[in-house]
């Protein structure tokens, strides 16, 4: 199974369980499988998904979230994306507050959370070491999100992308499936940034990553995530 595949996805109940068999990188694989064999003490009785992450969210989004990857203890554990870890919990808790998930928190896959008119994936789909996927991982996985964004291609009006990895992975996005080549210069990443890049095109709207780095310090607060998702749902008509 390769990203290749992705183009074969007719919907999202089939893009999600073929990108959920991918071994097109080893490097990921290796680590993703290591991970859910060695476990964290605290979930040693847990079984790990330990396969690629797919997307969370309904088919008719207006609205999308772009991660980088998922956590190796988090979505790598429950196979659901920002799920049973610490920047799951503020993403959701934020997600909740602006009316967008029937509920704050996002424990495990069964766990009665809803998305309203959102749609949640990651530019990589397994967990790297050290967060951090090659340029090559990068690329190979891309076909998955291109795909993905097709599909919800007819309602999708505004992508909040967090952090720089998504950000600059927004751009092969426009070129591929909107058929629109990226500005010159591209738009540099930042908090509040809005790139918008032609008609019928979404919104590209930065964020800071909800990584504890951030959170813990105070780079991004509460209130930054929830102007954040505001202005996202202006952009996506939802106010």
């Amino acid at each position: 199974m390769t990203a290749g595949t992705a183009a074969q996805a007719a919907d999202l109940a089939t893009l999600d369980a073929l990108v959920s068999d991918c071994r097109a990188c080893p490097r990921l694989v290796a680590w993703r499988e290591q991970v859910a064999t060695q476990r964290r003490a605290a979930f040693r009785d847990q079984e790990y998904w330990g396969r690629p992450v797919p997307g969370f969210g309904p088919a008719d989004a207006r609205l999308a979230v772009l991660g980088l990857a998922p956590a190796a203890h988090g979505g790598n554990r429950t196979g659901r994306i920002f799920t049973g870890d610490r920047s799951g919990d503020v993403l959701f808790a934020a997600l909740h507050r602006a009316g967008l998930a029937n509920q704050p928190t996002s424990v495990a896959r069964d766990d009665g959370l809803q998305l309203r008119h959102t749609r949640i994936f990651a530019a990589v789909r397994c967990a790297p070491p050290e967060n951090k996927p090659t340029p090559a991982e990068r690329d190979t996985c891309a076909p998955w999100l291109h795909r993905e964004v097709e599909l919800i291609r007819p309602t999708l009006r505004v992508v909040v992308a967090l952090g720089a990895f998504a950000w600059a992975s927004w751009w092969p996005v426009l070129q591929r499936v909107y058929r629109q080549r990226p500005p010159v210069p591209r738009p540099p990443f930042g908090h509040g940034a809005l790139a918008r890049t032609g008609t019928g095109t979404p919104a590209l709207l930065g964020c800071y990553h909800v990584s504890q780095q951030n959170t813990f310090t105070g780079r991004l607060t509460p209130t930054m995530l929830d102007d954040v998702f505001a202005r996202a749902k202006d952009l996506a008509g939802l106010t």
